[in-house]
């Protein structure tokens, strides 16, 4: 696991968004444990926002710039995640429309290898990191 050439998004948390597992080419691949913290109700049912939240981290890898920011998504919640599951985003560049607008497909799978979401993010590399005055 080689992931010292990591540029974005360092200080992420690996408890609530993942733990970047490769960098490489254009893709990157992430991984996250589905904890207690992340259940809605009784069913076990994961809230949306932690595997859009796993996606987005992936995707901003995959781009690996200090100023990549996400502009636009498009989410397909395939299927429901539940408490332990382990999820592997796989983030691809898909497009590079040109040096500062990219697009980032990214594909999330459950530990038996099912598709459970998939998105198409439009993201931005700045000039400066967006909050730098």
């Amino acid at each position: 696991m080689n992931i010292t050439n990591q540029k974005t998004h360092v200080l992420t948390s690996k408890k609530l968004v993942g733990s970047v597992i490769s960098i490489k080419n254009d893709r990157a691949t992430v991984t996250l444990k589905i904890t207690k913290e992340m259940v809605v109700d009784s069913f076990n049912l994961t809230h949306g926002g932690f595997v859009f939240g796993l996606a987005d981290y992936a995707a901003m890898v995959a781009i690996n710039e200090p100023t990549v920011v996400l502009g636009k998504a498009e989410v397909k919640f395939i299927k429901p995640v539940i408490i332990n599951e382990e999820l592997t985003a796989k983030a691809t560049i898909s497009e590079r429309i040109n040096e500062k607008k990219i697009v980032v497909n990214v594909q999330v799978f459950n530990q038996k290898d099912e598709l459970v979401f998939e998105v198409n993010f439009v993201c931005f590399v700045l000039e400066n990191i967006i909050l730098e005055k």
